[in-house]
């Protein structure tokens, strides 16, 4: 099966346990991962052969952008489950949400889940 990388999709949210994450928000980074057939794609050369995925960059910056739930797994899940209903070409997704600036003391890194889900998880 072909796969589609969408990668460093920067989301500005409000997703987040404590209540000034809700209030101020913050950045999320998504990476996503697509599944799908572009054989015929590759033949035609035409857009309408396989996945437009502008519309899935745009699908992900609405739910991060409207979206305010206590947990990043619930926003990530969110993100998998729409993709997978959206489109229609994409038997299989991955998607891999970070939260650059997690507000925990002392910690600098990047807080990461991931979700692969197939159309059959539905």
């Amino acid at each position: 099966m072909d796969c589609i990388h969408l990668t460093g999709i920067r989301c500005y949210g409000y997703t987040g346990y404590l209540p000034e994450e809700k209030v101020l928000g913050q950045w999320f980074e998504v990476d996503v991962r697509l599944w799908l057939d572009i054989s015929t794609a590759a033949k035609t050369d035409a857009i309408e052969d396989t996945l437009d995925y502008r519309s899935v960059i745009s699908l992900i910056q609405h739910l991060v952008k409207t979206s305010k739930f206590a947990l990043v797994e619930k926003l990530v899940t969110t993100i998998t489950d729409s993709i997978l209903q959206e489109c229609d070409r994409v038997t299989q997704v991955q998607v891999i949400l970070s939260k650059p600036a997690a507000p925990i003391p002392d910690f600098g890194g990047k807080i990461s889940i991931e979700v692969t889900k197939s159309k059959s998880d539905l």
